[in-house]
């Protein structure tokens, strides 16, 4: 399994399912809109006023599951990190690749940020015939 190979996987996705812990240690999860980096980092907006958001802010490590087509899908550890300044300017880009209104969103939504996670742990499973299960560390 090759970098790669992820990277062109995530890739044909748009969605995930992303999961935060609230202050009190309860999992929440939402769906987000997503692009990915060649460095297989995953970049996705909210608004402060999200629950994420706010469980972000307390806790930065956050899970993902992208893929559930077909059986096979990639689930993905990582520390998000919000975007601040002009230095980020290439992950929003990423991300406005895959939504171009996300640029109009972004001057018209009040308190909307992006994210990108950087990846620690990565298992892609793929369970057709051959099953293929493999784990990455980062």
């Amino acid at each position: 399994m090759t970098t790669e190979f992820i990277y062109q996987f995530i890739k044909q996705h748009r969605l995930a399912v992303i999961a935060t812990n609230s202050p009190g240690g309860q999992p929440e999860a939402a769906v987000v809109g997503i692009a990915v980096t060649p460095a297989l980092e995953i970049v996705f907006d909210t608004v402060k006023i999200s629950r994420k958001y706010q469980n972000i802010k307390q806790n930065p490590y956050v899970a993902l599951v992208i893929g559930w087509d077909n059986e096979t899908t990639v689930q993905y550890e990582g520390e998000a990190v919000e975007l601040s300044g002009a230095d980020d300017n290439i992950y929003r880009e990423a991300y406005y690749s895959i939504y171009p209104d996300g640029r109009q969103r972004a001057t018209e939504w009040p308190g909307l940020v992006h994210f990108k996670v950087v990846l620690k742990w990565l298992r892609y499973s793929n369970f057709n015939q051959p099953a293929v299960i493999e784990e990455m560390n980062f």
